[in-house]
């Protein structure tokens, strides 16, 4: 049986990106966003969102342009994977775990920041990879209702 291991999300930056560069120069770019669970509640019956936070990692092109066009509060919809990894805390009391997304493609959603309604708000970060990259459908990006022959598998 195949293994896969792939995220598509759809949310709000909870911060402004954070561009770096390797040692080879490489650019690297961290971002946050909340993505909010809708669930009621079960002892009221009222509807709560709940927000979970994902930090997102893209390298590259992809990257200086999420540096150069995103802001906090700016609405992305992210496509990679997931990663684990393990490190030793610095202050020495053990090892810690970390999961993060590895952004293959992270589209801007939404107008520009002071730009208004008009169009032109979308912008499609390059992968800076060459693979192809899936698309989200309208009914994942919140864009309608699903019907069984929307659903990819």
């Amino acid at each position: 049986m195949a293994n896969i291991n792939r995220v598509i999300l759809v949310g709000n930056l909870t911060r402004d990106p954070e561009l770096r560069a390797t040692g080879s120069g490489l650019a690297v770019c961290t971002i946050r966003i909340a993505v909010n669970n809708r669930r009621k509640k079960g002892d009221t019956g009222e509807w709560v969102e709940e927000p979970n936070y994902f930090n997102v990692t893209t390298f590259g092109a992809q990257a200086e342009n999420i540096s150069r066009y995103l802001a906090k509060g700016r609405q992305v919809a992210v496509d990679g994977r997931l990663s684990w990894s393990e490190y030793e805390a610095k202050d020495g009391s053990g090892k810690r775990e970390r999961v993060e997304v590895i952004a293959d493609t992270v589209q801007f959603i939404g107008p520009r920041e002071g730009g208004g309604n008009g169009g032109g708000g979308e912008y499609s970060a390059p992968a800076s990879t060459p693979e192809p990259a899936a698309d989200i459908p309208d009914a994942w990006a919140g864009g309608g209702a699903t019907q069984d022959d929307d659903i990819p598998f």
